[in-house]
């Protein structure tokens, strides 16, 4: 049975990426992205201030947002991230000791995979889902070949994805993708422009869920 937070990555297929973002305009910024219908919010461990970021936001929408770590490179940082709140870890790379504690504590680990081997060695060592990365370089014809033998491991799309390809990488069975700038949109951040935040969140979920914007 898969836990509530892959239920949920499954049904919300959207994993948003904040990376860089200071602790006031990231809390602006969560709260655009929820305002939109984004559930997921993965902050990245090297953005200065990520740790208390994560605190603050699991405080801040626990129950309306599932707030994340991302870039967790290592044990240390991973311990680092769950001791901060983190309810997931993501990471670039393939780090079986930070799945292995993963599991342990009872948290998931998406790590990045890029070839067949990392990702089955990823679902072996207890990963319930794969990050596939970098998309944008790999393509989804990649995806595609990929998923054909693999298509009993999860796959986190993340790279390259837009608002005009985001149902073909979905499609081509991806089962979420992760999206950073495209969504979090830092000019609009510096510009303090959270509105339009919260409409491209929201176009994006649109998309994503087959509604249509009236």
């Amino acid at each position: 049975m898969p836990s509530e937070i892959m239920q949920a990555l499954t049904r919300e297929k959207i994993v948003t990426i904040m990376r860089g973002v200071a602790l006031e305009p990231g809390l602006a910024t969560a709260q655009a992205l929820a305002d939109g219908g984004i559930v997921f919010l993965e902050v990245t461990l090297n953005s200065e201030g990520a740790l208390p970021m994560i605190s603050k936001l699991r405080e801040k929408f626990d129950g309306r947002l599932q707030i994340g770590a991302g870039t967790v490179l290592d044990i240390g940082q991973a311990k680092e991230a769950v001791a901060a709140g983190a309810k997931y870890l993501i990471s670039p790379n393939l780090d079986e000791e930070v799945i292995y504690y993963a599991v342990e504590q009872g948290i998931e680990m998406w790590p990045g995979t890029m070839t067949p081997t990392e990702i089955v060695r990823a679902y072996k060592a207890g990963a319930s889902a794969v990050k596939l990365f970098p998309m944008g370089t790999l393509g989804i014809n990649y995806l595609k070949e990929v998923r054909a033998p693999l298509n009993h491991i999860p796959m986190i799309a993340t790279g390259g994805v837009n608002l005009g390809n985001i149902n073909s990488v979905l499609d081509a069975g991806a089962i979420a993708v992760g999206l950073g700038g495209n969504i979090i949109d830092k000019k609009l951040i510096s510009e303090g422009k959270f509105d339009e935040v919260r409409k491209l969140a929201q176009a994006y979920v649109n998309e994503v869920q087959g509604a249509k914007t009236v």
